[in-house]
């Protein structure tokens, strides 16, 4: 029987995203060990709980000695220290100087008591008289020169890096600098991918007359790894309404979120709609003025989303990285959950007409100090060659007729980890 037509009523971008962030949740934490936390998002910030450095100390090989001392001192008239304790990097001081002694210094060791300057190697003479050793410094020093002061590049208490922050190798830094042995951390939000279709095949099956490999589901795991959260992949859905519904029921018991991909149109074998339905689940919105991806659906249930993705596999990726994505930077703690968009100049021309805004599949190069996007290949939905060039999306507005080379155009950023507060 052939089902009738629903007619959908397409909202905006903009408004998509809006609504699909009006039911965001904060995510939950974890402990994790020092030596696992790298890519991950930091569920607390960072506060030093010493002062960076804990004392003063010589940025230099030197000596260190009183810079009062020596005023006036010249190649003529040279002011001698006594050189009476010798500190390594790591070693404390032994004797606290009075008058003319010095102490020989190494980089990163601690100024000794009565010292308030380091003089480099290097201007300083050494010699031995009567069994003993010596310095001449013949140009005045002044107090505090070639000292790193106690707590002059980070105050205990200072907040050093805000919760939400990504683990990348200076982060870590931070947290080794800081002895953070354990980890606080956001945990990764789960999400289950079910792939629609009695035409789809696994990767590892020979091609049948009339069948297609799934790749969707795959891209998908693969771009919800990118965006910082785990996955189960429960396989594929014939076109049979019950047990895609009792499957779907299953599923949303062990996830924190559900993609569909496919089935989410309105020809006869799209089963979602009415799936939304039986489930008694609130369709955020099924229609959307965009290309690829105008029959995007993204759903609540409870506290879960249901987000029902193209079968096209452009139309797929775009649908995640708009609407996915940002809710999963928000479930890590992320206040900056969307791409990050960019101007860039178009380097070659895009004749289409565009009465829906298009994210176009592209990427990103740099000449002569400018920074350019190029088309990463054909622009149809339903292609999956361009995928694999693509590290982000070229954005045209719709009501546009053409954009010619050398335009100044928005570009969302697919690979950044920074992301940006507002959409």
């Amino acid at each position: 029987m052939i089902q009738d037509v629903e007619i959908r009523q397409p909202i905006t971008v903009e408004e998509a995203v809006k609504k699909v962030m009006a039911h965001r949740k904060q995510g939950e934490i974890e402990v994790v060990s020092f030596y696992d936390c790298d890519g991950r998002r930091l569920a607390e910030p960072i506060i030093a709980n010493h002062n960076i450095p804990s004392f003063d100390k010589s940025p230099y090989d030197g000596f260190a000695f009183k810079a009062e001392l020596t005023q006036g001192a010249s190649l003529d008239e040279p002011v001698h220290f006594e050189i009476v304790d010798h500190i390594g990097a790591g070693e404390l001081p032994t004797k606290e100087l009075s008058g003319y002694e010095a102490t020989r210094i190494m980089t990163g060791a601690q100024i000794p008591e009565g010292a308030n300057c380091v003089a480099m190697f290097e201007v300083c003479h050494a010699y031995e008289k009567d069994g003993k050793q010596y310095i001449a410094i013949t140009e005045p020093m002044e107090q505090g020169e070639n000292i790193i002061v106690e707590g002059s590049e980070v105050k205990e208490g200072e907040q050093l890096v805000p919760k939400g922050t990504y683990i990348n190798p200076g982060v870590k830094a931070l947290l080794a600098t800081f002895g953070y042995a354990q980890v606080k951390v956001a945990k990764k939000p789960h999400i289950g991918i079910l792939a629609t279709g009695t035409e789809l095949l696994e990767v590892d099956e020979p091609l049948e007359p009339g069948k297609i490999r799934n790749s969707n589901a795959h891209m998908i795991s693969s771009q919800i790894l990118r965006a910082g959260a785990t996955y189960t992949y429960y396989g594929t859905l014939a076109d049979e309404f019950e047990p895609s519904l009792a499957k779907i029921k299953e599923v949303l018991t062990e996830v924190d979120l559900l993609i569909t991909t496919g089935g989410v149109s309105v020809g006869d074998f799209d089963l979602m709609p009415e799936i939304y339905k039986a489930l008694e689940a609130d369709v955020l919105f099924n229609k959307i003025a965009m290309r690829p991806g105008s029959v995007t659906t993204v759903a609540t249930l409870g506290d879960k989303f249901l987000f029902g993705l193209s079968g096209n596999p452009s139309a797929c990726y775009v649908g995640f990285e708009l609407f996915t994505r940002p809710i999963v930077q928000t479930m890590l703690f992320n206040d900056q959950p969307y791409m990050k968009r960019i101007k860039a100049t178009l380097a070659e021309d895009y004749p289409k007409k565009n009465p829906f805004t298009r994210f176009v599949r592209s990427y990103i190069t740099y000449e002569n100090g400018k920074v350019y996007v190029k088309l990463a290949g054909m622009d149809k939905s339903n292609v999956v060659s361009s995928l694999a060039h693509s590290t982000s999306l070229l954005v045209i507005p719709g009501g546009t007729d053409e954009f010619m080379a050398g335009s100044e155009v928005d570009v969302l950023l697919i690979e950044d980890h920074e992301g940006q507060a507002k959409f």
